[in-house]
């Protein structure tokens, strides 16, 4: 299908979303008062025409529509409008009315892996790891909530003063998160992480030097073989791309329940029921929390427990449920190293409102926990797991924690990239002759140290 883009002009993505007619203030200004008065009338042309377009599927066609209805409208304003300029208000106006304004051409762009909206003239892109200012603007910051607007209200979210904060999704997965004045100083603001359209695999993520080989082969049998896996990391290391990776390894004829503040996950298996958060409505009554969705999920026969993250009293819930027969589980959580994760989970715990003495909760927490993957997001903006650390039980009242595997940094080249190698420490995990039972043998020789 001939894109939109293609239509319009040949010009590069970045350039169209800038009015550049000219620098001088007082002809910026007649233009954008030009391109608000068309966008409103288009607007108004096009609702009028929504019920006839219902019933229409190509979406081409609806957008050819609506450039007539444009072009049109421009045709009858007093003032001539140059055929760049046209060209330009029209892209600007469909991509208000039918996609998500000034950054639609940024969502579109493969090579960008998050957008930030940190005001209506500030919007910053991450690309290869980097983050990089944009020449894309909004007009201002009602625009801005014009946009965060159209993205939570398709899922049933809000976003007002009275609930200024949201968490929502785009069609494709694309995690975002919107925060507004009052509590956003400088107005409203904007962070979407863009998944791809072809979710990054096992054998990706060693490509791209995320694992190797032998550390995916022993995911895989610890996935098969029912164990407890907990992928922790900071914020932006890969933990949700990992958790989506290692639940192909679930086989297809389990049933899986997959539970999240906005759906994320894109398991490829037949048998899964996906469950979602809800938020409270407008008089603070009816939210559904993750702790909710995993108490009715012990009700549901699942096979396995998916939680993309668990970040307060759930982790009470999910414990329970690693010990109480659901084996397979996985989920995520916020810690930079594997000790670090074991301090959370006790802290998440008491966050439950259950008075647990410690040693009681480290004991849950040790018997229910097989692995932990520690995923780090490194300098160069590479995301490496950093640590496969088995949970082998208690000694006393502290956990015992083994790493298997391990990321060594060595330094960084000539181009800032980090230099390191993955190594194995030469310990067998206690839970090996576990899978050796289940018919799921690992090579021993994936353990020696090199």
């Amino acid at each position: 299908m001939t894109s939109l883009s293609q239509r319009l002009s040949s010009q590069s993505s970045l350039e169209k979303q800038v009015f550049h007619t000219s620098r001088e203030p007082g002809k910026t200004s007649a233009v954008n008062e030009l391109r608000t008065r068309v966008h409103r009338r288009v607007v108004d042309a096009i609702s009028k025409e929504k019920s006839k377009w219902a019933i229409e599927k190509d979406a081409e066609k609806i957008e050819t529509e609506a450039i007539r209805i444009a072009n049109q409208v421009m045709d009858e304003e007093p003032v001539p409008v140059l055929r760049s300029d046209r060209q330009k208000i029209i892209e600007e106006i469909l991509n208000d009315v039918f996609g998500y304004g000034p950054i639609e051409d940024l969502l579109k762009d493969d090579t960008i892996s998050e957008v930030m909206v940190n005001s209506a003239d500030a919007i910053y892109v991450e690309r290869a790891g980097k983050i990089v200012l944009t020449d894309v603007k909004f007009r201002d910051d009602a625009h801005v909530l014009q946009i965060i607007e159209k993205i939570v209200a398709p899922i049933g979210r809000r976003i007002d003063e009275s609930s200024p904060m949201v968490d929502a999704r785009l069609p494709d997965g694309s995690r975002v998160n919107a925060i507004i004045p009052p509590l956003a100083l400088k107005g409203p603001s904007l962070t979407i992480r863009k998944f791809g359209k072809n979710p990054l695999t096992v054998a990706g993520l060693v490509k791209n030097g995320t694992m190797t080989a032998a550390m995916a082969d022993f995911l895989e049998a610890c996935v098969l073989g029912k164990l407890n896996v907990l992928v922790a990391g900071g914020t932006g290391s890969g933990k949700t791309t990992t958790l989506n990776a290692l639940s192909s390894f679930i086989p297809n004829d389990e049933r899986i329940i997959t539970i999240e503040d906005a759906a994320e996950l894109q398991l490829r298996q037949d048998h899964v029921v996906t469950l979602e958060t809800r938020p409270a409505n407008i008089e603070g009554k009816g939210a559904i929390t993750i702790r909710d969705l995993v108490k009715n999920s012990l009700r549901m026969r699942p096979d396995r427990i998916v939680v993309g993250e668990v970040r307060g009293g759930e982790a009470l819930d999910m414990l329970q449920a690693m010990n109480t027969g659901h084996d397979g589980s996985l989920t995520t959580a916020h810690a930079n190293s594997p000790r670090d994760t074991l301090s959370r989970l006790e802290t998440m715990v008491l966050m439950a409102g259950m008075e647990l003495p410690v040693r009681a909760i480290r004991e849950q927490i040790s018997s229910a926990v097989d692995l932990i993957v520690q995923q780090s997001r490194l300098q160069d903006g590479s995301r490496r797991i950093t640590y496969l650390t088995e949970v082998q039980g208690m000694e006393g009242d502290i956990i015992i924690l083994q790493d298997i595997f391990q990321f060594c940094q060595q330094g960084k080249d000539e181009n800032h990239k980090v230099i390191g190698e993955f190594r194995a420490t030469g310990i067998r995990p206690k839970f090996l002759d576990k899978l050796a039972a289940l018919g799921i043998p690992v090579p021993k020789e994936i353990f020696w140290q090199k």
